[in-house]
């Protein structure tokens, strides 16, 4: 196992630069998750780590060893990627020994870590079948199995579980982190699901157009987002964002675009004379006879919650409400909201307002 260190590192293809001087910290053992959206570079930064692209300026260190000129195989790194990548030709126990055999390990070292990871990952029983004979998920483990084996010092994936259906992805989620919460291997894992990124770090990179906008665990991320992209991005359904400013006269009202008047809990003296985002998390909105009007624009039971989106203040607010709602598009609603979960943005930069 090995601390990774990302210190300035930038990355041009041409003349258009796609990592612009990232710094991360990952300490030994750590389990590390890059999100963002397509295009903010998550990607590139893992490929840079494992040695599969070239480096424009910046180091990377693995266990305190600059590795930035060390080709892949020095690295003492196991990727696992999107697509599997296995031998269609080789079992899955072929597979997973590949890259011992490549190394010329002694058999029975093979055969002992093989089925090591095998029993691990509960393949035993399918270590004669090839590839074209398993599920999805049973080739994810193969693949995760190739990468135990080897028993490097970091763990890469690269969105390993995007071709897998919705209910295998969660399964999927809970055998990683249960892997290493056993292994206690250093972990860079890549995805643009933040669910994924909120259920399975101890720690999350959250990356927009080559930049690091946060870096902290994933509630606080989600309970003190730095700016409106990571407000908006952690969450799902997303937190609620609308525009206006205090009153003057009452700094614990805030006056939306539209004169809808919404409450604010003890807010910073920053927030006083400057246009604003008022962000809210949807489960922080609850239905009171004596709250604010709101009217309702879709209504989506999903059993244990219903989701609305409900026409406030001169935006579409998203709801998130534990009681079944007796009501249709259209009709009208009050609500209450919680004002200490209340979080003031500046408008114009996107900087949370802090006290």
């Amino acid at each position: 196992m090995a601390n990774v260190q990302f210190a300035n590192i930038r990355k041009s293809f041409g003349a258009h630069p796609v990592i612009k001087g990232v710094d991360i910290d990952i300490a030994d053992g750590e389990f590390v998750i890059l999100v963002g959206p397509s295009g903010c570079g998550k990607s590139t930064l893992l490929r840079m780590l494992a040695g599969l692209e070239n480096i424009s300026g910046g180091e990377i260190k693995i266990g305190g060893r600059i590795v930035n000129t060390l080709p892949p195989k020095d690295r003492d790194i196991a990727m696992v990627f999107q697509n599997y990548a296995l031998y269609p030709h080789m079992t899955v126990e072929q597979n997973m020994g590949f890259s011992l055999m490549l190394n010329k390990a002694p058999k029975a070292e093979a055969e002992k870590r093989v089925k090591y990871a095998a029993g691990i990952l509960g393949l035993d029983k399918l270590l004669d079948r090839y590839p074209r004979q398993l599920s999805g998920g049973q080739r994810q483990r193969v693949a995760m199995g190739r990468a135990i084996v080897r028993d490097p010092e970091v763990f890469l994936f690269d969105e390993p579980l995007s071709n897998l259906d919705a209910k295998l992805r969660v399964a999927m989620r809970a055998e990683i982190k249960e892997l290493h919460q056993r292994l206690k291997t250093t972990t860079v894992y890549v995805t643009h699901d933040q669910i994924e990124a909120m259920t399975m770090a101890d720690k999350i990179v959250v990356m927009h157009d080559g930049i690091v906008e946060q870096i902290g665990t994933p509630l606080e991320l989600y309970d003190r987002p730095a700016n409106l992209f990571v407000g908006g991005f952690i969450g799902s359904p997303a937190m609620n964002m609308i525009h206006g400013r205090l009153d003057p006269d009452d700094a614990s009202q805030f006056v939306a675009a539209n004169g809808t008047r919404l409450p604010v809990a003890n807010p910073p003296a920053s927030a006083m004379g400057r246009d604003l985002v008022y962000g809210l998390r949807p489960e922080y909105i609850s239905l009171d006879p004596n709250g604010v009007p709101a009217e309702i624009v879709v209504i989506e039971p999903t059993g244990y919650e219903t989701h609305l989106t409900v026409r406030l203040g001169g935006s579409e607010v998203s709801c998130v409400f534990r009681e079944r709602v007796n009501a249709r598009p259209g009709e009208a609603i009050r609500v209450a909201i919680d004002a200490a979960h209340v979080h003031l943005f500046d408008a114009e930069g996107g900087r949370r307002l802090t006290h």
